[in-house]
């Protein structure tokens, strides 16, 4: 069994208990134990009700409702996995610094797309994009209802010098899952910079710069099949913006994982795009 455990996030919102199923499967899988952490988020200049009172305040409220999220998400993962060792803990802090920090040295951390608002204890819209850019651990965010194995990971390379750190993880998901492995190289450039960089893009062009790309792409791959021999390896070199092809590919993936440089936060970036629209569950791998 492995000493780190898999931190999942909850608010009690159904979005957050899909993801403490997701990682509660995962953690059966990697022979984890799983922390599931919830972050009671008070308004600014908010304080905690100390001592009696025969009045409920809205520090209270929220409390109740981190207390809630922690509750229902601990009997979900004991139903997904009974023999699970779980934990529970109340994180303190503003929501996003708070369960970011909570991922520190654990597997993975797992959040939901969004929350449910208001005086929830993880609004987790903003919590994870915001852990999913900036915690020292891998980051699964898992989007809408998880249907049926694809028995498929797929993994999106940037450049021909790949990405380590996000590559085995890619690697390590397939083999715990018996799923083959498809990896994406999808280029794309705006007219302008074609233009004044006089490429030519007609048919031949293009084939000589897709050609290239899949030799780059194919060798890159060929030590991570010799050192995951039983992982059935596929890549593909794509004309296309990289965020709507690999969030396209997540409807038909298990996991579609991305390698995250400290760069690659802002809004337009790869990372962004397929978050906003990813069908399934996306992972995001510091670099190493």
């Amino acid at each position: 069994m492995s000493a780190k455990p898999i931190v999942a996030a909850s608010d009690g919102s159904e979005e957050s208990l899909r993801a403490v199923d997701w990682a509660a499967r995962e953690a059966v899988l990697r022979g984890a134990p799983l922390r599931i952490v919830s972050a009671a988020g008070l308004l600014p200049r908010m304080v905690r009700s100390k001592g009696h009172s025969d009045y409920e305040t809205v520090s209270d409220v929220i409390r109740d409702e981190s207390d809630y999220a922690l509750t229902a998400a601990s009997a979900r993962a004991a139903k997904a996995a009974p023999d699970l060792l779980i934990d529970a803990d109340h994180l303190d802090g503003a929501p996003a610094e708070a369960v970011t920090e909570a991922g520190s040295g654990a597997l993975m951390l797992v959040v939901g797309s969004r929350g449910v608002g208001a005086f929830a204890a993880v609004v987790l819209g903003s919590v994870s994009r915001y852990a999913a850019t900036h915690a020292s651990s891998p980051v699964v965010v898992v989007r809408e209802e998880i249907g049926a194995a694809h028995r498929q990971v797929g993994v999106g390379i940037g450049g021909p010098e790949g990405n380590t750190a996000a590559l085995t993880f890619a690697f390590e998901e397939a083999a715990l899952r018996k799923a083959s492995l498809v990896a994406i190289h999808a280029w794309h450039t705006p007219q302008s910079d074609i233009s004044r960089a006089g490429i030519s893009l007609t048919a031949p062009g293009r084939k000589a710069l897709e050609a290239e790309a899949t030799r780059q792409l194919d060798a890159l791959l060929d030590e991570w099949r010799e050192k995951y021999p039983d992982v059935p390896v596929s890549h593909d070199v794509v004309h296309g913006h990289p965020g709507r092809i690999l969030s396209g590919m997540s409807a038909r993936a298990d996991l579609i994982v991305l390698g995250r440089h400290p760069a690659h936060h802002g809004p337009g970036a790869v990372i962004h795009a397929v978050l906003n629209h990813a069908h399934g569950p996306i992972v995001t791998v510091p670099s190493s």
